[in-house]
């Protein structure tokens, strides 16, 4: 698994290799509601967001993780971001994470595609035999993206992360394995399709 910054294409949205450039839209995108009320850093200013961004890149160019702006192709917009995480080349796996996507896109065939893009990138160009998510337990919308598309929760750690409030976290893992991948695969390309003719 070599696993570099790459742009990946798809029929809605692009995911481009985060630079400090894509700073000003993620602090402006990211103080307009909630969206990173389950993050377990604080994201809640402009500051706060134009450090994540440095921190994500300067992560990036240490080969600790590869993290995108989600732009929708319509508009040329960054609409969102995502990330591989945790990636372990000697067993061939990763996680997706760090996700998000602006209000007025949630529920589009947007967050579907990116989700897409990440997984057949892992599974077809990588050769992973595992990519795996977690998610706060709180968050019913995110667990209920991630069974929709066919991802199986494994189990919850209990007290795993301190969130910038004081709460203790319980993290729910899912993950998606190679030999489940044509299948998933199948799903989302009905979902995106389902979603574009609306």
């Amino acid at each position: 698994m070599e696993i570099s910054p790459v742009t990946l294409n798809g029929r809605v949205v692009r995911l481009e290799p985060l630079t400090p450039a894509h700073g000003e839209a993620f602090a402006t995108l990211g103080v307009e509601g909630d969206i990173f009320r389950y993050f377990p850093i604080a994201l809640k200013t402009r500051d706060e967001l134009l450090r994540y961004v440095e921190f994500s890149v300067g992560a990036q160019a240490a080969g600790l993780g590869v993290s995108w702006a989600t732009v929708a192709l319509a508009s040329g917009d960054v609409i969102g971001g995502t990330s591989f995480l945790n990636i372990d080349p000697q067993n061939r796996r990763l996680e997706i994470g760090g996700t998000w996507i602006a209000p007025a896109w949630q529920g589009s065939a947007c967050n579907a595609e990116a989700k897409y893009l990440q997984l057949r990138h892992a599974f077809e160009e990588l050769g992973c035999i595992r990519v795996e998510f977690k998610t706060d337990s709180r968050n019913e919308r995110s667990r209920a993206a991630l069974r929709r598309i066919g991802a199986t929760e494994e189990g919850t750690l209990r007290n795993h992360m301190i969130m910038p409030d004081g709460h203790l976290r319980h993290s729910v893992y899912f993950s998606i394995i190679d030999s489940e991948w044509p299948q998933v695969k199948a799903n989302l390309e009905t979902r995106i399709e389902r979603l574009l003719s609306r």
